[in-house]
């Protein structure tokens, strides 16, 4: 995995762009394709205070609405860390928006102000198929597109 090639390609494909949606849209799509471990890329967009609805993604359907309080999204945007989870099972309050899931990495995404505007949640139908590699070259990747 060239995690160098795909920060080039986002790059490219996002320079100039401003609207939030469309820059989402787009990393979506190049994650989701980006390794076959991904099985369900996207964003949750924070719509009011302690409060996530879905934006763009990739995959099977998602939770429409996820609370600061529940699940690993509601964990990330809360406290504003990466959360890497090798086994949702065992994560208290995991929301099961995929019965297929077993795996998640969320990150949380800031903007230039560094306020966080949602959440990038990876999730995989593989046990513990993220590593710590994958969440800093995400969250690179994170930082090179919305905190510009």
């Amino acid at each position: 995995m060239d995690y160098r090639e795909l920060r080039q390609r986002i790059g490219a494909l996002t320079e100039g762009e401003t609207d939030v949606v469309a820059l989402m849209a787009t990393v979506a799509c190049e994650v989701h394709h980006f390794d076959d471990r991904f099985d369900w890329t996207g964003f949750y967009r924070v719509v009011a205070p302690d409060l996530l609805k879905i934006g763009p993604y990739q995959g099977g359907h998602g939770c429409l609405v996820i609370p600061f309080a529940r699940g690993v999204c509601g964990a990330a945007a809360r406290t504003g860390e990466v959360q890497l989870v090798p086994d949702v099972e065992a994560f208290p309050g995991h929301i099961a928006c995929s019965s297929s899931t077993r795996s998640e990495l969320v990150l949380p995404v800031r903007d230039a102000a560094g306020e966080i505007i949602g959440v990038f949640d990876i999730d995989s139908d593989r046990p513990d198929a993220f590593t710590s590699e994958d969440a800093e070259e995400i969250g690179a990747l994170l930082t090179q597109v919305f905190a510009r």
